[in-house]
């Protein structure tokens, strides 16, 4: 069963330093957002984050697009009739950096620990354009990682932009090796192993709380929670590492909104096969789960010499594979809709003021 210890993080100051004490407490958040409130959920974020420092979390993982909320309803209504749930999902998406990921990152410094969290991601490039976005966040509120999920699964694609490999890096901590993948990109065995290629070794799998593909009393309905216990452990397997798997719940604020949808949209929701939240060990066995329909923080405490013995079976990092026979390229780069070679700044513009100036100065001179 989850336990929480009583051990504080390690100061921020230790970051060059590394962790001798392979043993870290880590926490998988199984939380609801407030469904579709950037400002309230950020609030709730950062309330968890202060107490799982209490309990002596070292690292904790928040779901899927947490901030806002994941947004179902393209599962359960034509595209034709989402216009006013797009509009406000995406006035409830927040910017890298903005004043929300500010208050995030200053509550991992206030508290010294690493935090790991979904969001919603616009930008200024276009009013439009929305990214399915996971951040880590380091000890000291530096953004450690910024990435884009690679493609939106299935639904998704009308909610949001694909990413980039910019973001498909592992992070070398005080805690150790730090990988993340956003839900479907858990099954992408080249996603998978461009980070163990790395040597992660603490996984992070980040999940919504329910994901209707069909009628809920379906045979081939998908079951999110068997989903993500097969990925979770397939991950844990082949790279020997710990996974921490976090998916989402959801409450009254997401289902008053839900209800509004049509008919059917609260029962499908409510009778499709939840979400669940593991902590998972290097043998792909689970260490701690919850499928429970409340809020709760789960806690463990794993030791990180755990992955070692195992790779001496399978290493596909190391000696368990055949690098002059495969071979991989992974192109971690930003896109951009464009580049510009230009003399920079504004260009031709002038403010007002100068062109006022301007012709003072040439009625003087002429005067």
């Amino acid at each position: 069963s989850p336990r929480a210890t009583g051990r504080r993080p390690a100061h921020p100051c230790d970051n060059t330093r590394p962790n001798m004490n392979q043993k870290i407490t880590v926490a998988a958040a199984h939380l609801a957002p407030v469904y579709l409130d950037a400002r309230a959920t950020v609030d709730k974020v950062c309330d968890y984050i202060h107490k799982a420092a209490a309990e002596g979390v070292q690292l904790i993982a928040f779901p899927e697009s947490f901030v806002p909320g994941f947004p179902v309803w393209p599962a359960l209504a034509a595209p034709i009739h989402n216009h006013d749930l797009f509009k406000r999902f995406v006035s409830q998406s927040i910017r890298v950096p903005g004043p929300e990921i500010l208050k995030i990152c200053s509550a991992a410094r206030e508290t010294g620990m690493i935090v790991s969290i979904g969001i919603s991601e616009s930008t200024d490039r276009s009013v439009g354009c929305i990214w399915n976005t996971n951040l880590l966040i380091g000890a000291d509120g530096s953004i450690l990682n910024h990435h884009r999920k690679l493609v939106p699964t299935f639904y998704e694609k009308l909610v949001w932009s694909n990413g980039d490999g910019a973001g498909l890096r592992v992070v070398d901590t005080p805690l150790g090796r730090i990988g993340a993948l956003i839900c479907g990109e858990n099954t992408n065995p080249l996603a998978r192993y461009s980070l163990i290629a790395q040597g992660e070794q603490i996984h992070i799998s980040s999940y919504p709380p329910v994901w209707p593909t069909h009628e809920p009393s379906a045979n081939d309905r998908y079951d999110l929670a068997s989903a993500n216990r097969i990925r979770a452990a397939a991950h844990s397997f082949e790279g020997k590492v710990f996974n921490i798997v976090c998916a989402a719940r959801l409450d009254d604020t997401a289902y008053e909104i839900i209800s509004r949808i049509n008919g059917d949209a609260l029962r499908i929701v409510k009778e499709s096969p939840p979400g669940v939240s593991m902590i998972v060990g290097p043998s792909g066995l689970a260490i701690a789960e919850s499928a429970k329909d409340e809020d709760q923080l789960l806690i463990e405490q794993i030791d990180l010499d755990d992955c070692i013995v195992p790779k001496q079976f399978h290493d596909v990092s190391g000696y368990y594979n055949r690098y002059d026979v495969f071979g991989l390229t992974v192109r971690r780069r930003d896109q951009a809709p464009a580049q510009f070679d230009d003399i920079g700044g504004d260009g031709r513009a002038v403010p007002f003021a100068a062109l006022e100036a301007g012709a003072l100065e040439d009625e003087a001179a002429a005067g």
